[in-house]
């Protein structure tokens, strides 16, 4: 009589394990280029500010990536997934909650309000109702700027313009003068007498970049620009800063380093969500800063659209 020898049941458990290899590595792939972002060389295109510029986006891949690991029922690809998730969240997940507390001293909003802007006072109007003691417009056009005057008068009695950057406050302004950061004049310089004591403002419209496919992240005016307006915030002897205004960038972005390794970020430290402020119509990015230095931020926040293709940031601050 001669033995049959049954062939061994398939373990189905094993098999989770050996399925879900490619979302797997996918997963892991992920995960690198989060951790690794800052290697990513900006000699090629500027490929490393590009990527920092849209990283927080990055945390949308783990949704597909998910969605394979569970179709291949592949406890490997789940286990993966999870690495790019937990990484995203060390980054980002503090932004995904309100740090904004009440109270403080000054406010602050800060605006490129588009030189070509329909209705310039609608929008004076839509910052003012913030209730902000200081306002800063940016791409100001020399022709509308009768009209932000108008519209701001009555609430803001002081205010000064350089080129195409502006500042409205209910404080007294002194010591305003221009900030060479470009060829012709894109930044100021003001001091703000509040109740509490002088704060030096800063609001500045950075040169704009481009995404091209023949040349890439074109940044390069920028980024000579970040290093102008570092050399000016270095020379600051006041004890109180806020910077403000259209970065063209992010403030994770590489290039801002000279910037943001002397101020704080206001989104960061007490802000609502990542505050993204453009496009307008779809914010994608926070190109629309608040930087401080001497201060605590309280509070940061985006306000709702106007005529502008940005939407107006604000914060306040504790002196």
């Amino acid at each position: 009589m001669t033995a049959t020898i049954e062939p061994a049941a398939p373990d189905r458990r094993a098999g989770t394990w050996r399925r879900g290899r490619v979302t797997a590595a996918f997963a892991v792939l992920t995960a690198l280029v989060l951790l690794a972002h800052p290697l990513v060389p900006n000699w090629a295109v500027n490929a490393g500010s590009l990527l920092e510029t849209f990283l927080p986006w990055t945390g949308l891949l783990v949704v597909p990536l998910l969605v394979a690991a569970l179709v291949r029922r592949s406890a490997l690809a789940l286990v993966a997934v999870l690495l790019p998730a937990l990484v995203w969240g060390g980054f980002f997940g503090g932004r995904l909650f309100d740090k904004r507390e009440r109270g403080g001293d000054l406010t602050i909003v800060s605006h490129n309000v588009n030189d070509e802007n329909a209705d310039p006072a609608a929008t004076a109007r839509a910052l003012a109702a913030a209730g902000a003691q200081v306002i800063a417009l940016e791409e100001l056009k020399k022709s509308e700027v009768p009209k932000y005057e108008n519209a701001l008068v009555a609430g803001y009695p002081y205010h000064a313009v350089q080129g195409t950057v502006g500042v409205w406050s209910t404080f007294p302004l002194r010591d305003t003068q221009p900030v060479a950061i470009m060829p012709w004049t894109r930044a100021l310089r003001t001091t703000v007498d509040t109740p509490k004591g002088p704060v030096a403002v800063f609001v500045a419209h950075l040169p704009s970049v481009r995404v091209r496919l023949d040349a890439g992240f074109t940044a390069d005016g920028r980024d000579e620009a970040v290093g102008l307006l570092a050399d000016a915030l270095a020379a600051e002897s006041a004890p109180r800063t806020v910077l403000v205004g259209d970065f063209n960038g992010t403030a994770g972005d590489r290039a801002l380093a000279p910037i943001t390794a002397r101020l704080r970020d206001a989104q960061d430290d007490a802000g609502d969500g990542f505050g993204f402020s453009w496009p307008a119509a779809l914010p994608l990015a926070r190109i629309d800063q608040i930087f401080v230095a001497g201060v605590r931020p309280l509070a940061a926040w985006t306000l709702s659209a106007t005529g502008s293709d940005h939407l107006p940031v604000a914060a306040t601050v504790a002196f």
